[in-house]
């Protein structure tokens, strides 16, 4: 086990359940865990080297406190300060070389990645939770996408994403009327895969966690990153990528550990090899 994740690391909490899961909480409550510069660095270093970590087979990201995430800092913005500084031009490469670098990362990673909506994910907090593979919420989650009410446009890649949930129609609905989805609502908005009552949310998501790290973590991989690929491309590209992984698939060690277990009735020990 490495000592990267015992580390501090500025508007994050980082701990390890079980040994194959991370739990990334976005930590700065007292902003309702508002993305600032130092969370995006803390961000994008955690789940890079979580990536690389064999042992990491699931992602869980979450926020302190009562909120997942309430997008931009309001006085920063009154402020014109930290990630909001500067005019125009210079605005944009704030832009790019912040905040953006968060899905560019996330739209990265091989690990699968779940988003517990523990509380209100506002603007770009609702745009992190659509980066997510999956999302899970309960009575307590709150979804807004409020750029238009507050002059603004989802700097943060929003328009890619959040489509790409729940459908052109709907992302429109969201970004037009700013209207807020709390929990079952969310849920059948399509917002959430998952709805638990708020008192057992955190043990669902281990449970859920650990299915989803019992499988092959190769073969995880290899899906996932031919789903991303495939949303992006025709039926022949997505045709020849899958038979090339499948190629890779079929040789592994787990494949045939799969195997195995399935003829002697038992669950399979994948070791991603």
């Amino acid at each position: 086990m490495s000592d990267f994740y015992f580390q501090t690391f500025p508007h994050l909490e980082v701990s390890l359940k079980f040994d194959s899961q991370l739990w990334v909480s976005l930590n700065n409550p007292d902003q309702m865990n508002a993305i600032s510069l130092e969370m995006i660095d803390s961000l994008i270093e955690v789940l890079t080297f979580a990536d690389f970590d064999k042992n990491i087979r699931v992602i869980i990201l979450t926020g302190k406190g009562k909120s997942f995430c309430a997008g931009g800092d309001i006085k920063a913005m009154e402020e014109k300060s930290g990630m909001f500084a500067g005019e125009s031009n210079e605005l944009r490469m704030r832009y790019q070389h912040g905040i953006q670098r968060i899905p560019k990362c996330i739209e990265e990673l091989s690990v699968p990645v779940i988003a517990l909506v523990n509380g209100a994910a506002i603007g770009a907090g609702c745009d992190l939770a659509m980066m997510c593979d999956l999302r899970i919420g309960s009575e307590n989650s709150k979804f807004a996408e409020t750029f238009t009410r507050m002059g603004l446009v989802p700097g943060d890649g929003g328009t890619f994403f959040l489509q790409r949930v729940i459908g052109y129609s709907k992302a429109m609905q969201m970004f037009l009327t700013g209207k807020q989805f709390l929990g079952i609502d969310a849920l059948n908005f399509g917002l959430l895969n998952f709805y638990f009552d708020a008192p057992n949310i955190l043990a669902e998501t281990e449970k859920l966690a650990e299915v989803i790290s019992s499988q092959s973590p190769i073969a995880q991989k290899l899906t996932k990153k031919a789903m991303k690929i495939s949303y992006l491309h025709d039926l022949s590209t997505s045709l020849d990528l899958l038979a090339s992984y499948q190629g890779i698939a079929q040789r592994t060690t787990d494949h045939f550990e799969a195997l195995k277990a399935f003829n002697e009735k038992r669950t399979p020990n994948f070791k991603g090899e």
